[in-house]
């Protein structure tokens, strides 16, 4: 087991958890640092504060309510369907690749991709906003054409690591993928 600590697209710590259970089958954390209380409570403060001042000048009560509640469900929401506390990719030489993407609220989403549908794995960059990121991707074959590529799965949308560790988890995947 290996943790290294790296950085993701806008500098964000992040952590790569390497664990090789065999020499066919190895899987990849990344975590990304646990919501933080206190930007929580700057956000809720500030809704909250502009809602008083809002109730200030109207006098209707429903403002202060209304706020209270936008943020609650706002929180949940954001918890539940934004928040990524980590994403895994589980890759098993014979049988295929796992990717797992695990909730702030304790949801979790797994997808499996089986090796015979795999072409391969590269990493591939595209231009975001006013930069060129890095980003890794499963390359799926066409069912008629194993020479084409029918589609492009990328890997690790949430945590978006910079390409130093991507080329870590890119050379430990080549290498399964080699020996199959």
């Amino acid at each position: 087991m290996e943790d290294e600590a790296f950085t993701d697209i806008n500098g964000k710590s992040i952590s790569l958890d390497c664990q090789s259970h065999s020499s066919l089958c190895s899987e990849f954390i990344v975590s990304v640092p646990k919501v933080s209380i206190g930007k929580v409570m700057v956000y809720t403060c500030c809704v909250w504060l502009l809602a008083y001042a809002v109730f200030f000048f109207t006098e209707n009560t429903a403002v202060l309510s209304s706020a209270i509640f936008i943020t609650l469900v706002g929180m949940m929401l954001h918890i539940h369907f934004v928040k990524v506390d980590h994403e895994s990719l589980l890759v098993i030489g014979s049988l295929g690749i796992q990717v797992s993407s695990s909730y702030a609220s304790g949801r979790e989403t797994t997808t499996f991709i089986e090796m015979s549908k795999i072409k391969d794995i590269v990493i591939n960059e595209a231009i975001y906003m006013h930069q060129i990121i890095y980003y890794l991707c499963v390359l799926l074959k066409e069912p008629s054409d194993p020479n084409a590529v029918s589609s492009v799965v990328p890997l690790f949308q949430s945590s978006k690591p910079r390409l130093n560790c991507l080329v870590k988890v890119y050379k430990s995947c080549q290498e399964i993928i080699s020996k199959c």
